[in-house]
Parts: C-alpha cells; sequence; structure tokens
C-alpha cells in the first residue's frame, strides 16, 4: 500500500477532563500501545482482584459458608453479564472459564465428536491460536482442511461445499492488521443450514470492536479477559447445543455429580463441561469488575471505549500515512495497526520507540503462514491501542516515529 496524505482531526479526549479514565497509577510519559497482546488493568479490576484475596479468598460451588457464597454470587454474575454483553439468549448460551483464548479453542476442537464433522475450515490470516489447532484437527481426524480467502474488506469467501458438515474456526478481527471480518453472521447461518458449526475467535474484536460479536449465533465464541482489562483468563461463551455433544476428554471434579467404580453422573450445569477442575475465583470476579468498568467509561466519558478507540485510530493512521518510510499493511483505522517501516528494522525501530517510553510490539504477531508465505512481508511494527490512551499519546507517538523516520 502507498502512503497517502489524509488531513488529521481531533479526536475527543479520553474523558471531560482530559485525563486517562482509570488509571492512576499510569504516568502521562508512559505510552502503552501493545493492548492487542493484552490490555493495562484499569484500578476498580485490580482493586476487586486484590478485595477477593484479602478479604474472602475461598472456593466457590458446593459450599455452604459465607465466603463461598460471595464468590457463587459474584462468579454466577459475570457468566450472566458475557452472555448479555454477547446479546445471545441466555437459555440457549452458557459462559466457562479457561486459561486463555487458545486453550479454549483446543478444549473444543479436542472434544468434538471425531466423524460428525466431515472438514474443518479456516482461513489464510488467522493467528496460529487458530491456525495451528485446525491443522492438528485435520490431521487427528482425517478430514480435509480448506483454507478460505479473504476480500480486500475482510470478508471471507466460501461456497456451500466449503461448508457442507464443516467445523468452521475464524477470527472476527484480526490481529495484525486490524480488520474486522463483516458477515459473521451471514456465515453462521450458512453454515448452520449445512450440518456445520462455528468457533469464533473473538480475542481482539472483544476489546477493540465488540459490535462486531453482538448477536452472532456462532456455537462457540472465544475470548480472554486480559484482553478487555481484565485479568488472566479465558472465556467460552458456547450454545448449549454444543456442549451437550462434546466428547468429555479434560475431566475433573469440577464437572461431577456423583462417581461409582465404573461410572460417573456428570453435573447438570452445561457450562461444566468445559471446567474440569478449580476455578480461577479472583481473576472471573475480577473480570466482572472490568465489565462494570467497561459501562462507567461510557457513562463518565460519553463514548464506548470502543469510539474512543477508534476516534484515536483514525488520527493515528492519518498521520501514519504522511510519514515518510513508512507503508501502512493496515488498510483503515482500527485499534490495531500496522505498519512496514523501510530502511530499518522493526524490531530496532520498536527498541528506538521504548527508548522514549512508548511500547509497541514488533514481528509477524503470530500469523506467520499469513505474513510471510502469503503477504510476504518483512517483520512488522503493532500499534494496538486502550481504553487508557489519550490524543496526547497519540501525537506523541506521531512525533517521535516521524522524527526517527526522517532521520533515516
Amino acid at each position: 500500500m502507498d502512503s497517502v496524505r489524509i488531513r488529521r482531526s481531533r479526536p475527543p479526549a479520553a474523558s471531560p477532563t482530559g485525563q486517562r479514565y482509570g488509571f492512576p497509577y499510569l504516568s502521562a510519559d508512559e505510552i502503552y500501545l501493545d493492548s492487542a497482546c493484552q490490555t493495562l488493568r484499569p484500578q476498580p479490576v485490580i482493586d476487586a482482584l486484590t478485595e477477593y484475596y484479602r478479604e474472602y479468598g475461598a472456593c466457590g460451588e458446593r459450599t455452604h459458608y459465607a465466603w463461598g457464597r460471595r464468590v457463587d454470587e459474584r462468579v454466577t454474575a459475570t457468566r450472566d453479564a458475557l452472555v448479555r454483553l454477547l446479546a445471545l439468549p441466555p437459555r440457549r448460551y452458557r459462559t466457562s472459564f479457561t486459561l486463555n483464548t487458545t486453550y479454549g479453542i483446543n478444549l473444543l476442537l479436542l472434544q468434538v465428536p471425531v466423524g460428525r464433522y466431515t472438514r474443518i475450515v479456516t482461513s489464510h490470516t488467522e493467528h496460529n491460536s487458530v491456525f495451528v489447532p485446525v491443522m492438528r484437527y485435520a490431521q487427528r481426524a482425517g478430514v480435509p482442511r480448506i483454507l478460505l480467502e479473504r476480500d480486500p474488506d475482510g470478508a471471507l469467501r466460501s461456497s456451500p461445499a466449503d461448508l457442507e458438515r464443516a467445523i468452521v474456526v475464524v477470527s472476527a478481527m484480526n490481529n495484525v492488521d486490524g480488520t474486522v471480518t463483516p458477515g459473521l453472521d451471514q456465515l453462521v447461518a450458512d453454515t448452520h443450514r449445512a450440518g456445520g458449526i462455528v468457533i469464533v475467535d473473538a480475542a481482539q474484536a472483544a476489546s477493540h470492536a465488540i459490535s462486531a460479536v453482538r448477536g452472532i449465533p456462532a456455537d462457540a465464541i472465544c475470548f480472554s479477559a486480559h484482553k478487555m482489562y481484565g485479568a488472566s483468563l479465558g472465556v467460552i461463551v458456547a450454545a448449549t447445543t454444543l456442549l451437550e455433544e462434546l466428547e468429555l476428554q479434560f475431566v475433573g471434579g469440577g464437572q461431577v455429580a456423583a462417581v461409582g467404580e465404573d461410572g460417573v453422573q456428570w453435573r447438570t450445569e452445561l457450562e461444566s463441561r468445559l471446567e474440569p477442575g478449580l476455578q480461577a475465583w479472583g481473576e472471573i470476579i475480577a473480570l466482572g469488575a472490568a465489565l462494570d468498568w467497561l459501562d462507567a467509561f461510557e457513562r463518565a466519558t460519553g463514548q464506548s471505549p470502543e469510539a474512543h478507540e477508534h476516534a484515536l485510530a483514525e488520527h493515528l493512521f492519518a498521520g501514519l500515512a504522511e510519514m515518510p518510510h513508512v507503508r501502512l499493511f493496515s488498510p483503515r483505522p482500527s485499534g490495531v495497526l500496522s505498519i512496514v517501516p523501510e530502511r530499518v528494522d522493526a524490531h530496532r525501530l520498536a527498541v528506538f520507540l521504548s527508548k522514549a517510553n512508548i511500547s509497541v510490539r514488533s514481528g509477524h504477531f503470530c500469523a506467520h503462514h499469513w505474513l510471510r508465505d502469503v503477504a510476504q512481508v518483512p517483520p512488522l511494527v503493532r500499534f494496538s491501542l486502550g481504553a487508557h490512551n489519550t490524543l496526547a499519546d497519540v501525537e506523541r507517538t506521531l512525533e517521535v516515529t516521524g522524527r526517527l523516520m526522517k532521520g533515516l
């Protein structure tokens, strides 16, 4: 993509006072632009996690004392809030917790009944957390793997034959160039009509573009709390129909109602089918606090975190487009923006920016097949925004990056 000149507009500040909302510990000269890896945690989330460990750090489930009941109440509230966040019918979906998005996708693919589906489908542009588990499933199950092409707008090109009794695993938002996948609802409908299921990797969308997955009736939506202002935790919001058909391979006390010498009676709560052991109670409670904070952000600033990010992204995108020796890899403004720096190695540029207290990521971002084999680009530099970022962060980043690139 050739650099183009785009007039920059000034987005609104992060809050009516122009200060960061919810990050009192973050100094003004520290610019964190790696939210695609993990977001920073607002103070209320940190407080909720430390409160759990300090005041009622007990187990939930099957307890009859006050601390345990308090854990249960907050964990249940978080489960329910996540289904509401995705605008899915609560009678048909359940929330389970795991380690991270990668683990969640593997957990599902390793327990889908072998023989029920005749192919597995993904795209060339997926994160390794999708691309590699799909590859391994095809090898293990002895079914063809179909790699879909994407149009310039990010839409997936598929035929009815591709989706026939297929497991489709795709991302809602790309972790390299920030492109949101359009037409997910139609892909889900077409796949269901053909007797297949859809698993959505929403790791990036959960933070940067939650609107892209709201109301999408996929069979499972996987994402990570640590990419949406919570503690380190994975989330699977899955349809009850999928949970019922899983052939459990990862089993343990968390799923069991009773056990005999040669048999098991499973718990009736379907979410437990993906939770074989003790849960990260504090991290789940902290995620509930993160969801509350996201609502509070909009009330305090007058805009959603997604809208706030997009306004800053437009400013950052326009500034990078004007910069010498910079080729935009991202095709449009997004909370995740990548560039191909010319005349300097991406890793060296990241080091130079770090010396100015600007934290960015460099490399191929776990998308090796796409970036090395298909796009054939060298390592990139990625700027990924978060709700903590301000206009001053963007201006400073453009000023420092521009000065470095002009000096080459």
